[in-house]
């Protein structure tokens, strides 16, 4: 499976081969999808102004399953949500601000919870341990996971690693949810590590 960082795309949001790279994505080897990042002051500017507009139906009607890291416009892609329904749209990060912690990381929660009602919108639970100042395994952080968790259920809830910046080891970014959730057991936990975003992205195993 190959999720690409598509933000390159945005770039050259007035060029056609844009356009023509989004009809054409799933069509090359592996491509499942493409992920955007909108966590800067600049590329949230592209949500608000219309750059990314032609983005959301293009992909919609190409099949295209969109990442999208959107912290601080998590109610920009509830609008997206609902004028698109055809589009499968995952948050990642569970929308928490770059670079904070604790409750400033999770500012956010609220709105992410209101994005539950869209039945194309699911979550990724990437880097937890990134966005708390709590060790391994991040007790205060488990109660904020599991409200998530209640609003998107199973088979719309992804674990993720982001390996590159995690403040433990993978093994332990894996154990937090498999050995420390009390609560995430069975067929929803086979769900939440890898079956559900298989489902989600259309990968055939």
């Amino acid at each position: 499976m190959l999720i690409v960082d598509a933000q390159v795309h945005l770039w050259k949001a007035d060029s056609p081969a844009s356009r023509h790279q989004v009809a054409a994505w799933k069509h090359q080897s592996g491509m499942l999808g493409m992920r955007f990042t909108f966590h800067t002051p600049q590329h949230r500017r592209w949500m608000e102004d219309g750059t990314a507009d032609w983005l959301w139906p293009l992909a919609e009607a190409h099949g295209v399953p969109l990442m999208v890291n959107v912290p601080g416009s998590v109610d920009l892609i509830d609008r997206v949500a609902e004028r698109h329904p055809a589009l499968r749209l995952t948050i990642d990060h569970l929308a928490c601000a770059a670079h904070q912690k604790d409750e400033a990381a999770y500012g956010d929660t609220e709105r992410l919870i209101r994005l539950a009602r869209h039945p194309n919108v699911a979550v990724k639970a990437t880097a937890v341990a990134r966005y708390t100042s709590e060790p391994y395994p991040c007790r205060g952080t488990q109660p904020r996971l599991r409200r998530i968790f209640d609003a998107f259920g199973p088979e719309r809830y992804f674990w993720g690693s982001d390996i590159s910046s995690l403040p433990c080891t993978y093994r332990q970014a894996v154990t937090l949810f498999t050995e420390e959730l009390d609560w995430l057991s069975g067929g929803d936990l086979e769900q939440v590590m890898g079956l559900a975003i298989c489902r989600w992205l259309g990968w055939a195993a």
